[in-house]
């Protein structure tokens, strides 16, 4: 399972026009299941972005978890994230979960950081929606737990 996280300042999901999640300040998730892929990876994804130390503490350095600072996550689901591009100009997507097993631990996921964190928007698995945010800093991380 793998993740491409943005702290931003703020973060919007739409479909059709309308905004299905939003957050302040906090992290986007953009979010991948792959083939092989079981809650026990969702949980150690879900974990280590609760807890990774990617904003700033008073003295300005990055030592505060999302947790900590009580900011907003917006999960999308994104299993382009799975691409394999080694084999020409097309990507492929095979090493992406099936779409009802991609669903599932979406979803999965979701429920998890809802229970474990206060702020959770989403967007809609499958859908096509446009995402909107301002990058803060910028920090952009990949986050990869393996099976």
């Amino acid at each position: 399972m793998q993740a491409l996280i943005q702290r931003v300042a703020e973060a919007r999901v739409s479909i059709d026009g309308r905004v299905s999640g939003a957050i302040g300040a906090g992290l986007l998730v953009l979010l991948c299941a792959e083939r092989g892929d079981t809650e026990a990876e969702a949980d150690r994804l879900l974990a280590k972005l609760l807890k990774l130390r990617i904003f700033s503490d008073a003295a300005g350095k990055m030592n505060l978890s999302v947790q900590d600072v009580g900011g907003g996550l917006l999960i999308v689901s994104q299993f382009t994230l799975a691409a394999d591009t080694s084999g020409g100009n097309r990507p492929s997507f095979t090493q992406a979960a099936a779409p009802d097993e991609g669903r599932r631990l979406y979803e999965y996921v979701v429920a998890r950081a809802r229970a474990a964190h206060a702020v959770v928007a989403t967007g809609e698995f499958g859908a096509d929606m446009q995402v909107a945010l301002v990058n803060d800093g910028p920090v952009t991380i990949p986050l990869r737990v393996a099976p």
